[in-house]
């Protein structure tokens, strides 16, 4: 204002372009605080250091809720209205004839959106007085989270937590994320759908490397912490179908009529919308799935609310298949061999690490793997590169003692060699594209991994021997204290891989608001 002054009393012209220009840019703003009051729905805009509130670049008010120093691959560009859906983009003829159809669905979801806000804004529709409770209860952990990120509240919030030891920096906020932890453990309720028969609901695989949809389904169905019988003090709601279920039951390998996914989870989602009321009230927002199959990201497009507004959660955590890091949770892809994990979990120590680098795997699965073979395979014997371990090799034996186990991307990106690599106490080297690593928003995996771009294949041993002794061992350590948030209890245990996941759930609520 002091300079605004001094400039009108020199300049009239110039004091009356300034004005017009304060006036319209104050005109903007009081437009876009009104879009932001008439949201109905809030999710990040932008993925952001946990600090609270953050800057949103959408019309709609935003406040960005992740434990990020640098954020992780980001999806297709938003559409500028919204925060909720991506636009679909490619050059191909036929990419584009496809994408067109995509960009229909997403703009009738945009409209439905803005009449359902209006028509609550407009107080035509009555509003829920008990999911405004559900939503006051997330505000106020909001705060408290935000408080644990001050000096001055970690200086008086001692983390008095016998399960918790935050020494090191696998995390990126360890005491926000202890806060967070311990509120979602107090709060945090979710509602279980009662209908759906086994075995395509309730139940899964519980070995394999699609384990964790048969894991998490068995542990939440059994957990009286989380799992609440009162559906109007639920948090989030689970649709509890199996993919990998639904594919072993129904798809027929012959005919390959991928269609069943759509017959069974569309009328399931017809079901639950047509005798409960919180599907509709929320647009499927607080709602959630979880699949570690291939097709899960595929099955969720049948249902194109589930797709772009529920919560995924997702093994193959692809932002270039338009998996969301801002509504959607990257889960560890586990290829379990039996249900307990403690045997064979530890190694070798760093001096007893003999092996540089190593990985066995099919050649041909993927697009970076033959990169990998062409440059590697019995080239080095530093880096041994393998399709199949010799009979005489046990691979497990051999991670134990390697020092770098490499990970590189199939046909999916989601590896279950990274956790492997981590129950076996070697260094993972992560070699993908467009994967949003598991549990990012809490845990610094440049902590405890190596993160080689495909371009640097060719240089993959000079990267591996650069890293210091020192370096080495930091990581190793660090390998070992992240573990226990990858393994498999039975039943679970706190901070392990089931409350992990959980806690990535927990964060992508608190990233919602229902009623702005």
């Amino acid at each position: 204002m002091i300079c605004r002054t001094q400039i009108c009393r020199s300049n009239n012209q110039w004091c009356t372009l300034i004005s017009v220009t304060l006036f319209a840019v104050a005109f903007v703003a009081a437009v876009s605080y009104a879009s932001n009051r008439l949201s109905l729905l809030s999710l990040p805009s932008s993925l952001s250091p946990w600090r609270w509130p953050s800057s949103s670049l959408s019309s709609f008010s935003i406040h960005s809720f992740n434990l990020h120093h640098q954020p992780p691959p980001l999806p297709p560009p938003l559409n500028p209205k919204t925060a909720l859906y991506s636009m679909f983009h490619c050059d191909s003829d036929a990419c584009k004839k496809q994408n067109g159809k995509m960009n229909k669905v997403v703009s009738r979801l945009i409209k439905e959106l803005k009449d359902e806000t209006l028509l609550r804004r407009s107080k035509k529709k009555k509003r829920d007085e008990k999911l405004e409770k559900v939503e006051a209860e997330l505000a106020r952990a909001r705060v408290l989270i935000r408080d644990a990120g001050t000096n001055l509240s970690r200086s008086s919030y001692p983390l008095h937590d016998r399960d918790y030891v935050p020494h090191g920096s696998i995390y990126r906020n360890p005491f926000m994320f202890h806060r967070s932890y311990l509120l979602m453990e107090k709060l945090f309720k979710i509602y279980i759908y009662k209908e759906g028969e086994r075995p395509l609901f309730h139940t899964g695989p519980t070995t394999n490397i699609y384990s964790m949809e048969g894991l998490f389904l068995n542990s939440i169905e059994n957990d009286h912490n989380f799992k609440v019988s009162d559906p109007d003090k639920a948090h989030v709601y689970f649709l509890p179908f199996s993919v990998v279920m639904i594919l072993d039951t129904l798809f027929d390998p012959i005919i390959r009529d991928k269609a069943v996914l759509e017959r069974v989870i569309g009328d399931y989602v017809h079901v639950v919308s047509s005798r409960y009321p919180y599907w509709n009230r929320s647009l499927g927002s607080d709602h959630f799935m979880l699949s570690c199959h291939d097709w899960g990201p595929r099955a969720t497009w049948y249902v194109h609310s589930l797709y772009f507004t529920s919560i995924r959660l997702l093994c193959n955590a692809n932002t270039s298949e338009y998996f969301n890091p801002r509504k959607d949770a990257s889960i560890p892809e586990i290829n379990l061999l039996r249900t307990e994990t403690t045997t064979i979990t530890g190694g070798l120590p760093p001096s007893n690490r003999t092996n540089l680098a190593f990985f066995a795997g099919g050649e041909f699965h993927g697009k970076i793997r033959p990169l990998l073979f062409q440059h590697w395979k019995d080239k080095d014997e530093d880096i041994q590169v393998y399709e199949k371990v010799p009979n005489n090799v046990s691979y497990l034996d051999t991670m134990k003692r390697t020092r770098f186990c490499i990970c590189p991307s199939g046909f999916e990106v989601a590896s279950p060699r990274i956790v492997e690599a981590i129950y076996a106490e070697c260094v993972p080297v992560l070699i993908s594209q467009n994967y949003v690593l598991p549990f990012s928003d809490v845990l610094n995996w440049d902590a405890f991994s190596v993160q080689v771009s495909v371009s640097e294949i060719p240089n993959l041993k000079r990267i591996l021997l650069g890293i210091s002794e020192d370096k080495y061992k930091k990581l190793q350590e660090n390998v070992k204290k992240v573990q226990r948030h990858f393994l498999v209890n039975n039943p679970a245990k706190r901070y392990d891989v089931y409350h992990m996941i959980l806690h990535s759930l927990w964060l992508r609520r608190l990233n919602l608001q229902i009623y702005s």
